[in-house]
């Protein structure tokens, strides 16, 4: 039996492959298939099962090109109700993989039709639970993403969730391996762990959810506690994994290099969007006006997703030669499938032609601790509120880049503002989009918050709540 965690950082989402005796299984794969295909090809084995956890929100699964390559068969669990061809298993019913089995755990509160898959070794006994979005490292998932109005509500779901944990997942022995769906930095809960893997028992001592005293009404305070919007294109994720997807390997075909003229063209075309996918430093030094920035070595598609609200939107693109192809496939991770074409030699095809360029101002955080004033000037905090509430810079007010299109109806155009985050990737993005608002005087503080807490500031100050602009 092979057993394979492929973890994508980015997203912070785990797929997994099973082997046994040339037959496999795939669970959660995300859009790209060729990394599974590779793995079944090394053995020689068949691909029979494409095991999906839930409809997922946080990306595009890819369960339907897998699928349409190897002719395996998708499976949910019960109550899924996908618009394609799938096998919809029963609550307990075991699927043969060569010589091991899978039985599948009904486990609705993430959403209703989560379903989670306990892996048998060929001697039958229970070696490790795929839980999906149902229990994380030192947590389980949100209970909000799947609310329908007018049916149920997310202290329902979480109720639900609470039964799944206690009738289905807290009866396996300690020694069962949890292989979760996503680890620490993922949307789809609250404290996760960075671990991206454990031993059951040791999450019945230490996971907060699984306290074994906790009521259901304690539980369901305390999974729907503190939780913010999720993502916008959370939802329309969920439908594309529900309905279908075109291929990605057409999204790639269509895309094409893009000579000057051609790109300054579309760039003037009103809803197409220049997304400059380089680094920091390089977009501060010099970027092509109003272009949004997101850099491809951080994470970019949860940045893309949260910030550029129309999945169809024309994407024309800055990136570094070589890596296009990388940016169209993470785009498509999470839906967005009209990227048009790419500059053709970068931004320095640009420059070089003398068309207009901006810049964004900078200082680096000594500089500025030396110079601040407590109150003397607008200082923005972009990092998420429960970052702010631990610790921040004091005088500093709080723009969560997850919700700066809201907050910046509060600010004012011609004022001058200073930006950071934990490092500085954020608030160069959050600097991006002010600029594409009319903002003009901004200074972004190079390293961050990290740079900042080494400097001798005159205070900080630390709050248990803290309430965005």
């Amino acid at each position: 039996m092979i057993v394979e965690q492929l973890y994508t950082g980015c997203l912070a989402e785990a797929a997994y492959y099973i082997e046994s005796d040339g037959e496999a299984v795939v669970i959660d794969p995300l859009r790209e298939s060729q990394p599974y295909l590779n793995l079944a090809a090394r053995s020689g084995a068949r691909i029979k099962y494409i095991l999906e956890t839930h409809f997922h929100a946080d990306f595009v699964s890819g369960h339907l090109e897998l699928s349409r390559k190897t002719g395996a068969t998708i499976v949910f669990g019960p109550t899924a109700e996908p618009h394609f061809i799938a096998h919809i298993a029963k609550d307990r019913e075991v699927l043969k993989v060569g010589k091991v089995s899978i039985e599948v755990l009904h486990t609705p509160g993430h959403t209703m039709e989560s379903s989670s898959f306990l892996l048998k070794d060929e001697n039958g006994k229970d070696y490790a639970v795929f839980t999906g979005d149902t229990l994380f490292l030192g947590d389980v998932g949100r209970p909000d993403l799947a609310i329908k109005q007018g049916e149920l509500t997310r202290e329902d779901l979480a109720g639900y969730l609470y039964d799944s944990l206690q009738e289905k997942i807290m009866p396996l022995a300690d020694d069962v391996i949890v292989y979760p769906g996503h680890g620490a930095g993922s949307a789809c809960g609250k404290k996760m762990s960075c671990d991206t893997w454990g031993y059951l028992g040791d999450q019945k001592l230490s996971n907060y959810a699984l306290e074994p005293s906790m009521t259901k009404e304690e539980f369901i305070a305390a999974v729907t506690d503190g939780l913010v919007a999720p993502p916008q294109y959370f939802p329309k994720n969920a439908q594309l994994n529900k309905k279908g997807y075109g291929a990605l390997e057409d999204i790639i075909d269509r895309l094409a290099p893009l000579s000057l003229t051609q790109f300054a063209n579309l760039r003037m075309e009103p809803k197409t969007l220049v997304l400059d996918t380089r680094s920091t430093d390089d977009f501060v030094r010099g970027h092509i006006p109003d272009s949004l920035f997101v850099g491809i070595d951080d994470n970019f598609a949860v940045w893309v997703g949260a910030l550029v609200d129309d999945l169809k939107t024309p994407i024309i693109l800055i990136t570094d030669p070589g890596r296009e192809e990388e940016v169209v496939t993470r785009l498509a991770r999470v839906g967005y499938d009209n990227p048009i074409g790419y500059l053709a030699g970068s931004y320095q095809t640009w420059a070089k032609a003398n068309y207009p360029t901006a810049q964004i101002a900078e200082m680096n955080a000594e500089n500025f601790a030396d110079s601040y004033e407590y109150g003397a000037i607008q200082l923005l905090d972009v990092r998420k509120i429960s970052e702010y509430a631990t610790q921040h810079v004091a005088g500093s007010e709080n723009l969560p880049l997850d919700f700066i299109y809201e907050a910046i109806k509060h600010l004012r155009t011609e004022d001058s503002y200073y930006l950071y985050c934990v490092g500085g990737y954020r608030s160069v993005i959050a600097s991006s989009i002010l600029l594409r608002h009319g903002f003009r005087n901004l200074v972004n503080i190079r390293g961050g918050f990290r740079a900042l807490s080494r400097t001798k500031l005159p205070k900080t100050e630390f709050a248990e709540q803290a309430t965005a602009l």
